[in-house]
């Protein structure tokens, strides 16, 4: 069994909500065939803290266009964006399927170098969306950094990322993804931008894919690429037969302390 992804890497206009639409609409006609087209964090504005600027809601333009993207390329659309919900805001990730069905994240670790814990709120659940046979956990960013909340409690087969990680920390990024994938003997798919963006901050990109024994299958820096890679089910099965430590792992519970 294999899901075929599609990673989108790529620089973004700072809170130009219909200059980021037509330009990753104009990105996704090179794909011939996928299941899953992955777009970074705050695809349609850059990362930034502008929200009563930029914020739409679960009717807006970009979601709309996600549906109809979606059903062109008979693929799953999903990044994330700047939703405001109920007179709040959040760094929702959204997954669109083919058929319409949709799925939220948001982004449970706000981050608090840029004030996004300040303009934010926080989400408290973490999302499984099982696709295709397949099991998979998305997160949003500075989520990669928390081990815990990462944990693949679940079975998950793969989780992926989308990101604006900045360049000077690349080497946090790489090493973090490395682990993730070791520790939970899961793919793992990250999604980062490219170029500078309206603060000023620089982005390496450095997209990757990681296979569940911590294996580099794919990674580009710097550069502008939309990629296509196929993971299969089978390597999964092997890997965890071969090295069961998943069965090993510390049973535990997360909760919101802020609700007790």
């Amino acid at each position: 069994m294999s899901l075929t992804i599609t990673l989108v890497q790529s620089k973004l206009l700072w809170e130009d909500i219909d200059g980021n639409l037509s330009m990753f609409a104009h990105k996704l006609q090179k794909i011939e065939q996928t299941d899953v087209i992955v777009l970074p964090e705050m695809f349609s504005t850059g990362f930034t803290m502008n929200v009563e600027k930029v914020a739409e809601n679960m009717n807006g333009k970009a979601i709309k266009w996600m549906h109809v993207l979606a059903q062109k390329h008979h693929a799953v659309i999903t990044g994330s964006l700047i939703i405001k919900d109920e007179g709040r805001y959040y760094n929702r990730l959204i997954w669109v399927e083919p058929d319409g069905k949709q799925y939220a994240y948001d982004k449970k670790h706000l981050f608090t170098m840029a004030n996004e814990h300040l303009k934010f709120t926080a989400g408290t659940k973490k999302l499984i969306i099982d696709y295709k046979g397949w099991r998979i956990a998305p997160f949003i960013c500075y989520d990669l950094r928390f081990p815990v909340w990462n944990r693949n409690q679940e079975n998950y087969d793969l989780a992926f990322y989308v990101a604006n990680w900045p360049a000077k920390r690349s080497y946090h990024w790489l090493s973090l993804l490395f682990g993730r994938a070791i520790e939970n003997q899961s793919y793992i798919v990250a999604v980062n931008r490219v170029g500078k963006d309206g603060n000023g901050i620089i982005y390496s990109g450095n997209s990757t894919v990681v296979d569940p024994a911590g294996e580099l299958m794919y990674h580009k820096e710097n550069d502008e690429e939309v990629h296509t890679i196929t993971l299969t089910k089978e390597h999964l099965v092997e890997v965890r037969n071969q090295y069961p430590f998943l069965g090993d792992r510390d049973n535990f519970s997360v909760f919101d302390a802020t609700n007790n």
